[in-house]
């Protein structure tokens, strides 16, 4: 596309003399002998370079170059004067102007500064592109990115779901409690003002926080009377083989400590590191407190459901010992067992397993 140039001068002979000479260089070029006048051809045309006098009346080169600059920042213009200050071409440059020529000008010279400051545009609109090309295909691969992880994440939770269903299927009757641990935990994690990222990955952890019981007989977790002593340590086992069923896949890396320590104590009696207070990973304790809640409100083959206001009682008689207090605090002051249980409460049993 030809390049339009306007050259702004109420001397009408140097306009004409520049518009010739820049003609010869294959430029289009427009006069103009006010600063108005320019401001009128700029508003109804378009030009990729201005050339400007500074001192003219009515509105002078200064104040042409500061609203053509506020209307185009990227606008090149080179200004011309035949009283040259240091503080006038400081102030030139400041309000964005390419070039500064002095009266009377050497025609070359102009030529030479327009080439280089059409160059310089061109240079400028080149990277301008290159950049919303880039930043184009930044948000195409983002998109495709995120559109993979949805698909990565969801079969995640299907296999989750799959692997959930497994567990359930040895013992019928912990059907949807790995699903409600995950919704008390994630109830309390959310006022403990976890990120979406924390809160997600606490999700998998506890929806498969039982995973290891794949490993325990059928014959342990259904027994209706007490557990033996080595069948007891048969069923502790299970935070070990969870481990060892997902320590090979990458994406549930995060989610391990929560899995290995979720029966951990707080006073540190708990199994199988023997983990006290802080030491235990803050989801693997949240994840304590759910699963012990849920577990004592539900029919369990070796007992029934406890009654709430006991549960809820056990929960504060264990804090600081088993539990860690600020979850338990959390979990009763806000009260978060109105919106989780929804089943009627039975005569109170013995709590050896939950």
């Amino acid at each position: 596309m030809e390049d339009r140039i306007l050259i702004v001068d109420d001397e009408t002979e140097i306009c004409r003399i520049l518009a010739q000479r820049l003609a010869k260089e294959g430029y289009s070029c427009v006069t103009a002998s006010s600063g108005r006048e320019a401001l009128n051809h700029f508003y109804k045309d378009n030009f990729s370079l201005i050339i400007s006098d500074i001192r003219m009346p009515e509105m002078d080169g200064m104040e042409l170059l500061n609203r053509i600059k506020g209307l185009n920042p990227n606008m090149m213009v080179i200004m011309m004067t035949a009283y040259p200050e240091i503080s006038m071409a400081v102030e030139a440059a400041r309000l964005g102007a390419y070039d500064f020529i002095i009266k009377p000008v050497e025609l070359d010279l102009v030529v030479l500064s327009v080439r280089n400051a059409l160059e310089k545009k061109r240079l400028e609109e080149d990277v301008e592109v290159y950049h919303n090309n880039l930043e184009k295909l930044v948000e195409e691969r983002t998109a495709k990115l995120q559109q993979a992880h949805r698909i990565l994440t969801q079969a995640y939770l299907d296999s989750v779901k799959a692997l959930v269903g497994v567990i359930e299927a040895k013992d019928p009757l912990t059907l949807g409690h790995s699903d409600r641990v995950m919704k008390i935990s994630l109830k309390i994690a959310s006022l403990l003002d976890f990120t979406e990222e924390k809160l997600e990955s606490l999700g998998y952890g506890a929806l498969l926080h039982d995973i290891g019981k794949i490993g325990i007989k059928d014959e342990v977790l259904q027994k209706s009377g007490p557990l033996t002593f080595e069948e007891y340590r048969q069923v502790q086992e299970h935070p070990l083989i969870g481990v060892k069923i997902l320590e090979g896949i990458d994406f549930f890396k995060d989610k391990i400590p929560m899995i290995r320590n979720h029966h951990e104590r707080f006073d540190g009696k708990g199994y199988p590191d023997g983990l006290a207070g802080e030491a235990i990973p803050l989801e693997a304790r949240i994840i304590s407190v759910s699963n012990a809640f849920d577990a004592m409100t539900s029919a369990r083959p070796h007992r029934g459901a406890m009654p709430l206001e006991h549960v809820l009682g056990e929960l504060e008689k264990c804090k600081g010992r088993q539990f860690d207090p600020h979850i338990v605090e959390i979990f009763l002051s806000n009260k978060i067992c109105d919106s989780i249980v929804d089943r009627p409460a039975l005569p109170v049993g013995p709590l050896k397993r939950y």
